[in-house]
């Protein structure tokens, strides 16, 4: 039987990006459903009653919800295909921790970020910089943070640099100069396709940032 596969997303979100680039690395084809976030389809609440949110993958009709979760679905589907974790076991769960660290130091300071003010932000920019520099010690010399290929770490972490360029023009600040080898490692990410074209423009992402600060009275 073909393979069905349908995604539910929405364009600026770095979760369901993570999806878009795991499956370009595996080849699937696949569906996309760009999702209302604010007046949620009923196939959304069909397919996620739990959390009512993206990204949710559809496998032959059934759901797989939360991103780190799906990516590890698609690894474990389609195994045969550009593994993106690798086989030992101490590795998989080293790879398995340092997801972990960039949801919860990476991903959830970026969503602050770019909402906060004064001495707030200061405070926020400084522990997502250390959460980056913490990434770099990780990094070392290494092309990826799997070693000589692409893999599960660099599949979670990269679609979130997306919104660098909006953090540094909120934050005032350059992570490029803060840090270099990270910097260096989006740059040899970009040139895989499966991370450029699963990506969208940064200044798209910022325009759409400023829309949000718009609404939410932030100007």
């Amino acid at each position: 039987m073909e393979d069905r596969v349908t995604l539910l997303d929405f364009w600026s979100s770095s979760w369901a990006m993570r999806v878009k680039v795991a499956l370009a690395e595996k080849g699937i084809e696949y569906e996309s459903r760009e999702q209302n976030l604010i007046d949620k389809s009923p196939l959304l609440l069909e397919m996620n009653p739990v959390h009512k949110m993206i990204p949710v993958l559809i496998h032959n009709g059934r759901p797989i919800c939360e991103s780190l979760n799906i990516v590890l679905y698609i690894d474990e589907l389609w195994k045969d295909k550009s593994p993106l974790l690798p086989s030992d076991p101490y590795r998989r769960s080293q790879a398995r921790f340092w997801a972990d660290y960039i949801d919860k130091k990476i991903y959830n300071n970026a969503k602050k970020l770019w909402k906060e003010k004064a001495e707030k932000q200061e405070e926020v920019k400084r522990e997502f910089i250390e959460g980056l520099r913490t990434l770099e010690g990780e990094l070392g010399d290494k092309l990826y943070f799997g070693g000589e290929s692409f893999g599960f770490v660099d599949v979670v972490l990269v679609p979130v640099t997306s919104w660098f360029y909006s953090l540094e023009i909120c934050g005032k600040f350059s992570i490029e100069a803060d840090c270099p080898k990270i910097t260096a490692w989006i740059k040899r990410c970009m040139e895989r396709e499966s991370v450029s074209s699963s990506l969208p423009d940064p200044h798209k992402i910022y325009d759409f940032v400023l829309l949000l600060k718009k609404k939410m009275g932030m100007e």
